[in-house]
């Protein structure tokens, strides 16, 4: 590399190493200590500018994931099969709402819906304005379909173990099949869970990257919200928010509220309050070392 500056994206890092993509190539580089001083770490997703072969500059992040260090997602995949294992609707919405919270398009896609019923997760999710895809490997255009939505954006696929994440990677982009094996090994299991971030290239544009499924890690390790903010992050709730009796009310199960109301009156989805209240209380429990 000439003295020139240049910029790129991180692609991957491991143990303080970042390789960063840049219109010339891929450069492997350390980052300048002035970051540590700081406690920043540049992570993978982040705009970099490199100088004198090292990264000088981390750009304005869009959002960032606290495990794996994940920064500028677009959206967020949720891989949710019908069956084996069937849909945990209270994870599921703690996900959504971290989404929501960080401004990360949800994306829903549905496995194994040849097994089971896939109609609840349409009627939640697909209900409050949600993209809800189905692949079925039989139908070709299922899997374009998945390539289309990911195509220019960086992704993350998310979702319970063995809900074949894996396998739509490989249908999405039979190249990365050597990476999808590495990715269950380095991200599916045991301590090392959430230390290696990579995002892949994909044939037709974009980039994904692999996130251990739901069983392995807390969604707090994504981040936290508070109890007072959660609201905001169920969307359907928007259009009762800041109509109830009580200006402090917690949408639980309070007289006056407008939330609980429209529960009772069909137009938000009962497993999607049930999901808020259960969150609101853990919440509620939450130190506040623990908030910092």
């Amino acid at each position: 590399m000439n003295g020139a500056d240049t910029s790129g994206i991180i692609i991957k890092c491991l143990g303080g190493l970042y390789s960063v993509e840049s219109p010339d190539g891929i450069y492997e580089c350390r980052a300048r200590g002035v970051f540590r001083n700081k406690g920043i770490s540049p992570a993978v997703g982040d705009t970099v500018t490199i100088s004198g072969g090292v990264i000088s500059e981390i750009a304005d992040r869009r959002n960032y994931i606290i495990r794996p260090p994940l920064a500028n997602l677009d959206q967020l995949i949720f891989i949710v099969s019908t069956v084996s294992p069937p849909p945990n609707y209270l994870i599921l919405d703690k996900f959504i709402a971290i989404a929501e919270y960080k401004n990360i398009t949800p994306v829903m896609i549905i496995t194994k819906a040849d097994l089971g019923d896939s109609s609840p997760i349409h009627e939640i999710y697909g209900s409050i304005g949600i993209e809800v895809l189905e692949v079925d490997y039989s139908r070709p255009e299922t899997i374009q379909a998945v390539r289309d939505i990911l195509r220019g954006r960086i992704s993350a696929f998310t979702g319970n173990s063995g809900a074949g994440k894996s396998t739509l990677l490989n249908a999405v982009d039979p190249t990365l099949n050597i990476a999808t094996g590495e990715i269950s090994r380095k991200l599916g299991r045991g301590r090392h869970t959430t230390r290696h971030a990579e995002l892949y290239k994909l044939a037709e544009g974009g980039y994904i990257a692999d996130t251990p499924g739901f069983s392995t890690f807390e969604t707090n390790r994504y981040d936290i919200i508070r109890k007072d903010e959660l609201a905001g992050c169920f969307r359907e709730f928007a259009d009762y928010l800041g109509d109830c009796r009580f200006r402090d009310c917690a949408h639980l199960c309070e007289k006056g509220c407008k939330v609980v109301e429209a529960v009772e009156a069909g137009k938000i989805h009962k497993s999607r309050h049930e999901s808020y209240c259960t969150m609101y209380e853990e919440a509620k429990q939450l130190k506040e070392w623990e908030l910092k």
